[in-house]
Formats: C-alpha cells, structure tokens, sequence
C-alpha cells in the first residue's frame, strides 16, 4: 500500500499544477496569496492540453519574474504562446524581473503588478518630440537638444549620454533625411524611428544576442497579408517597408543583407512583427506619447474582457523610464461591442476573439450593446439590429416598440463619431457642437451610458470641455495661446455666470463618462481612476458664480448616474469632491500599482491634492462654527 501511495505521489508531482480549484487551506499551507471573491483579476486556466512552452534559448526571457510561465496552446482555437501566472492570486505586490518572491497569504497592498520592464526600444511621436526627453520621456521646464540632428531633445547630459549609442546613427539618419527633403521637411514618424532604432541596436548587438533572439521570435503575420497589391493593407506595409529602407539609408540588396534582411520577406517579417506587437506608451494620464516594443510583454494573449492592463505610471527613478508595467491585456479598445472589436483584431493581428465575452450566450446582454427599459422597470434590452429588430427587456419581456427610431438614433449617432474624430484636433469647437447635439438624441431613445456610440461621444465631449474650459479670477486677464484663442470665446468676455455655466456642463460631461465606464470596466482599471480623477478636481474648480445654496442641488440619489440634474454647489461640491478623489484614489492604486508605486505619478497627485482639499474643508468648518458661535454670543448680548 505504500508503495502504491508513493507512486500516486510521484504521478501527481508530474502533472502541471492548476490553482483554479485549491482550496485556502491549500494556499495557507504552502504560502500562496489567496484570491479575493470580488475586486481580482482572474488569471486565466490553460486548456487541458497546454504545455509549457520549451525555450528557444536557455537564457531567454530571463526577464521573466518566477511567479509567471510562458505557456502554449495548439489546440483547434488555442492562442498559441502565453504568458500565465503560475498562482491564482489577488491585487497585492510589485513582482519584478530576476528577483525571488516572498509569498505571504496575509501580504496586504493593492495593485498587483505582474510584470515591471523596460521596454528593449522606444520613440516619441513627433509632436512629442520638443517637449519631452527622449530618453526617459519625462518632461521638463527646460530640456536641450541634440545639437547634430536638432530634433530629439533630452532633460539633461546624463539622459542624453545614456541614449547615445542609440541615437548615434539615429542622428545621421535624420540629418540625411532633412537634407535628402528639404522642400518638404516633414521627419519619419515614431513607428519608422523606432524601427531603426531597433534595427541599428540589433546590427550593433549581433543576431545571436538574446536581445536579438527575443525580437526575432515575435509573431510575424507576413503569410496572413493580402495578396492584392491595391489592397489597403498592402500599400500601408509597402509604405512602411520604403520608409525604412530610406530611413536606414540602404541602396542595395548587399546593404540590406548587412542589417539581417537578406530579402524582400525578411523586411516584411520585421514590418510585421512591429505592427503586431508593438505598444502605446503613455503619460500617468494615459495620453499617448509614442511606440515601443517589448518581446516578453507581447506575450500576454488578448481579451475583451482583460484582466491585466499595461501602463506606464512613473513612479520610479527617470533611470528606469520608460517603465513598462503589466498591472491587472487587452489589444483594442474594449468599450466597443462585439462586432467591432471582432472587425479590428482581424484587419489588425489576424485572429477571431474567443474571449468570455465574445462567446457569451445569446441571452447574455452587454452594456456595450444595451439600451433601458422604456417602461422603466429597471430592466434592459440589447440594441435591436437590422438583423434582428425584435428585442425583449429582461426584466418584464415587454418588446421595443419604436425599434426604427432607436436604429436611426444609433446609425447617426456613429457617423457622428466618425465625423467629430476627424474634426477633434482640426475644428475643435464644431466638434462641441456636434458632440453636444448627438447625446441627446442618443440617451432619448434610451441608451444606457455604456452603449456605443454613446460612450465615445461623452468621453470626446469630455475631454474637448476640459480642454477649452474658460477660466476666471477677478481682477486678472487670462493669456491665451493663439490654438485656444482661435477655437474659443475669449473668457474676458464671458460673466461669471457664462463661465459657471460652462464648469456645471463639464462637470456633467465627465459624470456621464465615469458612469459609462464603471458599466463596463473592472473595478482598478486605469482608464476608470484617470477619468474619477478628472471629474473629482473638475468639483474642486473654483466656482465664479455659486448657485443659491438652499435649493437642492446635487446627483439623483446621491449617486453618479445619469438624469437631468443641477451640478452640486458649495459645501456639497467640496464633498463630493473629495468623496470622488478617494475613489479615484483607491483605484488608481490598483490601475498603477500600489506599494512603493502609489499609484503612479498620477495617484501621488491625486492624493496631494486630497492633501489640499480636507485643509480646506477645515478652514470652511471652522468658519462656519466661529460664526455660529458669534450669532449665539450676539443673541446672549441683546438678552
């Protein structure tokens, strides 16, 4: 019987472990984290036949923390290599590269970073490129420039310095290139700069580098390309390829073979591994910046409904920028529904989503695609279709009548998006306009603040209101830059009430965002603190012109959703300010990391401005109190 036992022991100890089924005494005992029931990421289970991955080269990835595992499914619809965490697990610590873990199932912190790396290569994008160094991308009040090219710009000697050997042959290739187009000087952009960058460090580090080996084992999707030559995507690739080539200044086949592209689909393959696996580098705020690349995170496979988000928070030292961190991935932008987010990873990385989401049963409604009850009963009804215009609330299964209307609704709802998109940065002010006019007509047919169009336009609209909101303080002259002049009413001409106006119709704005994107996004997902920040020091604006303080003001409910309403004024601004900082505080904790991150840069200024905000609920307490008491010592005077 011991024996048997033995053998049993020694079968078990061969198979893969799964941690989707062990049980907290399990994890007590041998010290791993226990997954809490609500605010985790799920690490997703591998299919029964995934293996681990063998490696290409011993010492590949050896920017891979031990807590995560590359993985392979070949199965009919497997996802082909992935990275996997080795433990089920909850928000909790910073795991870096190279170091060993200390598992503690009583490690409490918040934002569960998995992954922190830098990036093997990156660029800015030219608009980025004057005011932000392009070594650690951080900004400064004053930054040098190169003095041989004289467009790439660093924040000191030392950022400088370390970027040279990078930037050495960058350097010529731009100064040929401005000679080479000098009736036109318009520079590559950041995909073409980042290219050749990578392909001049790859030349100088050798093919058989692991840097090297790591960029070549990325997925290439060359044999997927349209065979049309008049296709879009070929004439984007054909582009692509003739810009680098230029870039590179290669003249010949024997110059090409130099840099490792001994023929036409070797140049393709490396177009394709960059356009399939490169990613957006962002502020603290999630503005893009540029493109970088990153072989290891790439790894990570898509979902439409993610559970691990990359981001850039800056909370280390500018040595380590560019800090890429892997925190709770997706490849698209996932407030889209289905069929558009189907349509973009197809024409963009060649595969159909399986996802939770994608597979849903047909019963199952998405916010993305869902539209209230018109007979309020507190139900929902999916979005009927061209296909299927017949739709039943889930609640009291009475149908859309006026389906017509809602369709129409819809289809002038998304050519507007389409059209303010293409205006934004053009005619910003007409885009306002439109903006304006499209959400009402959307949230009348009974949009829920998720669906789409309506959540695209409410964030566009959004971010155009804060971006051109007036600001007034008496007494002083607002200087304006000649951008905002042109697309907006000078503020010294707009009284006080012109300008709370405007604050209250922002505020309002940024509330339908943050409802929509609460609908649809985990709780700690970065894009949902960013836009609770915004809004939260939206409430903290001074106010030029305060309502009266006995009507009743404020959020149906007391709750942020949707519904005609007055912005809050006064002390019920103050509060609700605060009370939405704190959210925004917590989940930027998670979005960024906790720990040492503290949520990044953009949770550090959250919470100084929290700082700020209860000194000044204080000082308004106080006030209020002293003259509460001088009321009370009048009164005993005149008795």
């Amino acid at each position: 019987m011991s024996d048997f036992t033995k053998l049993k022991a020694q079968r078990k100890a061969k198979e893969i472990k799964s941690y989707s089924s062990r049980t907290v005494a399990q994890d007590k005992e041998e010290g791993l984290e226990i997954p809490e029931k609500r605010s985790s990421p799920r690490v997703e289970v591998p299919a029964k036949n995934a293996v681990v991955e063998p490696k290409l080269s011993d010492d590949l990835y050896k920017s891979l923390p031990q807590t995560l595992e590359i993985r392979v499914d070949n199965s009919e619809n497997g996802s082909g290599r992935g990275l996997y965490s080795r433990y089920s697990r909850r928000p909790g610590k910073v795991i870096l590269p190279g170091r060993r873990q200390k598992y503690s199932p009583y490690f409490q912190s918040i934002g569960d970073i998995l992954l922190s790396i830098t990036p093997h290569i990156a660029a800015l994008s030219n608009e980025r490129l004057e005011d932000h160094c392009s070594k650690c991308f951080g900004t400064g009040s004053v930054l040098r420039r190169c003095t041989g090219c004289k467009i790439i710009f660093y924040c000191d000697s030392t950022c400088q310095s370390k970027d040279w050997s990078t930037h050495k042959q960058e350097c010529s290739a731009l100064q040929q290139w401005l000679k080479a187009n000098a009736a036109s000087p318009n520079i590559p952009g950041d995909a073409i700069r980042c290219l050749g960058r990578m392909i001049w460090k790859k030349r100088k580090l050798g093919k058989e580098s692991l840097w090297s080996q790591e960029l070549d084992a990325m997925q290439s999707h060359r044999a997927s390309l349209s065979k049309d030559a008049n296709s879009h995507e070929s004439q984007v690739y054909t582009q692509l390829a003739h810009a680098l080539i230029r870039f590179l200044g290669l003249n010949s086949p024997q110059e090409m073979i130099e840099y490792g592209m001994k023929s036409a689909a070797d140049l393709v393959d490396i177009v394709s591994q960059f356009t399939t696996n490169t990613f957006t580098i962002s502020s603290p705020e999630l503005t893009p910046l540029g493109a970088c690349i990153s072989p290891l995170v790439a790894l990570i496979n898509h979902s439409c409904e993610p559970n691990a988000v990359v981001v850039f928070p800056r909370a280390t030292s500018k040595d380590q920028e560019p800090l890429m961190q892997v925190i709770l991935t997706s490849y698209i932008d996932t407030s889209l529904p289905r069929a558009l987010r189907q349509k973009q990873l197809r024409e963009t990385y060649y595969f159909n989503c399986r996802c939770s989401l994608c597979t849903q049963k047909s019963d199952f409604i998405d916010l993305r695609e869902a539209m209230f009850c018109s007979k309020r009963c507190g139900g929902m009804c999916p979005l009927p279709t061209e296909e299927n215009s017949l739709v039943r609330c889930n609640k009291c299964q009475i149908a859309v009548k006026d389906t017509d209307a809602v369709l129409d609704a819809v289809r002038v709802g998304q050519e507007g998006l389409d059209k303010a998109d293409a205006l934004q940065f053009s005619d910003p002010q007409k885009t306002i306009q439109l903006t304006t006019n499209l959400v009402p007509i959307l949230t009348s047919v009974g949009l829920v603040p998720a669906a789409h169009p309506l959540l695209g336009l409410s964030r566009l609209l959004t971010s155009l209101l804060i971006a051109y909101l007036p600001s007034y303080e008496a007494g002083v002259e607002e200087i304006q830059s000649p951008e905002i002049q042109k697309s907006q009413v000078s503020a010294s001409i707009l009284s006080p009430a012109d300008i709370q106006e405007a604050l209250d119709e922002t505020v309002k704005a940024a509330t339908r965002s943050c409802t929509g994107l609460s609908q649809i996004l985990t709780q700690g997902h970065p894009v949902r603190g960013i836009a609770l920040a915004e809004l939260g020091k939206l409430l903290c604006v001074d106010e030029p012109s305060p309502k009266d303080l006995s009507r009743k003001t404020g959020y149906p409910s007391g709750s942020m959703t949707l519904g005609p309403f007055d912005a809050p004024s006064g002390p019920q601004r103050l509060k609700l300010a605060y009370d939405t900082l704190r959210q925004a505080r917590a989940e930027l904790m998670i979005g960024f990391g906790g720990g040492s991150n503290e949520g990044g840069e953009a949770g550090n200024g959250v919470r100084n401005l929290l700082v700020n905000l209860e000194k000044e609920m204080a000082v308004w307490k106080d006030g209020v109190k002293n003259v509460v008491q001088d009321a009370r010592l009048a009164g005993l005077q005149k008795s």
